[in-house]
């Protein structure tokens, strides 16, 4: 019976080693790729024909931050169109844009992105050109 004592517990060792060793957790799911903002909805933004008619354009551009809903939180003109009402006007536009997060571990995340807004004269002046005109004669 002396040698039956270290076998037991040998192989009562064996089992505690064997046992602890064990992982009864599934495995971690994997962690999805980062995504980037992606834009959904950008209406373009009001353009006076006033403005239009006359040549004036231009690009401003904003710093906008994203918020996890997708929505601008914060927008920053950074560089302006020459024109004030220009940058007003798109600043308005881009508050009402619709954005799909940036995402980091499957969770979205605010990020900030620089968006340029383009105001490009017409090349053929529209009728409403000449009509605008006609009204400011004398």
């Amino acid at each position: 019976m002396t040698r039956a004592l270290p076998v037991s517990a040998a192989l009562l060792g064996t089992l505690l080693l064997a046992a602890c060793g064990r992982d009864d957790a599934p495995p971690a799911a994997p962690v999805p790729p980062p995504t980037e903002i992606a834009a959904i909805d950008t209406p373009p933004p009001q353009y006076p024909a006033e403005l239009g008619c006359a040549g004036i354009g231009g690009q401003s551009v904003l710093q906008v931050e994203v918020g996890t809903e997708g929505t601008p939180t914060r927008i920053t003109l950074l560089r302006s169109s020459g024109n004030d009402e220009l940058d007003r006007l798109a600043q308005e536009a881009v508050q009402g844009w619709k954005f799909r997060p940036a995402t980091r571990g499957g969770q979205p995340i605010a990020r900030t992105i620089q968006v340029p807004v383009n105001f490009t004269p017409p090349q053929v002046r529209p009728d409403e050109c000449f009509a605008l005109d006609a009204g400011r004669r004398p």
